[in-house]
């Protein structure tokens, strides 16, 4: 997303919208249909070229568009021995320049899977949830990522060298349902949307738990954390089903 002039938008209406917000207008330029019966956010790269991760119209399979051409340019679909179900969310990431782009994809039956975008090849996969795998985001510096779902349990995982996932640690909450987690830019703190209508923060390096943040009245759906450069002015917005957003300044020092 370019925020000094475009947002994409996800909805359930099987749609993801380029909006056109330069100089304060509100415009609708393109929509892109997502074939997908269920509902899985979308995950946007933006390096060499801007691509778009998505799911598939066959139930495990996801897609990466480029978002110049606006053509699928992968398609990656597990073999009929996986009985992942449907993709839940998703993660796409470069490690570095030039390198092929990387996806993280978290599945109905529990499963995360790393696939190579380009090569169209799954490099390796592990079940780190009982439960559909609600939300998920990676630490590409430190190789480690963080998962969540119904359960109360905060899973943490990491690549080895030769880019298998294992299991790193689990933190237990006090009550089910993350729906959605994100690691700060710094990689100092982590969030999580609760279902209980919390929203919590821990410490990423050891995920230890530093606070929890109660304002909304209904299931916290979505957190984000601010890109901003400057650590004051650093900021974490929540999402909820109240139909409120809260903005928090939280741990702003580096």
């Amino acid at each position: 997303m370019d925020l000094h002039s475009s947002l994409h938008s996800q909805g359930r209406d099987l749609q993801i919208c380029m909006w056109n917000l330069a100089e304060g207008r509100k415009e609708v330029t393109e929509s892109i249909p997502v074939g997908s019966v269920g509902f899985c956010n979308c995950s946007l790269l933006n390096t060499e070229r801007s691509l778009l991760a998505m799911p598939g119209i066959e139930s495990s399979q996801v897609y990466v568009m480029d978002m110049e051409s606006k053509k699928i340019i992968s398609s990656m679909t597990p073999t009929a021995d996986c009985r992942w179900g449907m993709a839940m969310c998703m993660k796409l990431w470069q490690p570095n320049s030039g390198s092929s782009p990387l996806l993280f994809v978290g599945y109905e039956d529990g499963s995360i899977a790393l696939w190579n975008v380009l090569e169209h090849r799954l490099m390796s996969s592990h079940i780190f949830h009982k439960e559909p795998v609600m939300s998920l985001d990676f630490d590409c510096e430190n190789a480690r990522g963080v998962s969540g779902s119904s359960e109360n349990i905060l899973n943490v995982w990491r690549l080895d060298e030769q880019q298998y996932l294992k299991t790193y640690k689990e933190q237990e909450i006090v009550n089910p349902g993350i729906a959605d987690v994100k690691i700060r830019q710094d990689r100092k703190i982590l969030a999580t949307a609760g279902w209980d209508y919390r929203v919590r923060i821990f410490g990423w390096k050891k995920v230890k738990p530093l606070a929890v943040l109660q304002y909304h009245s209904a299931t916290v759906h979505s957190v984000s954390f601010s890109d901003h450069t400057i650590p004051e002015e650093r900021l974490l917005a929540a999402g909820s089903k109240d139909q409120r957003i809260s903005l928090w300044s939280i741990y702003p020092q580096t």
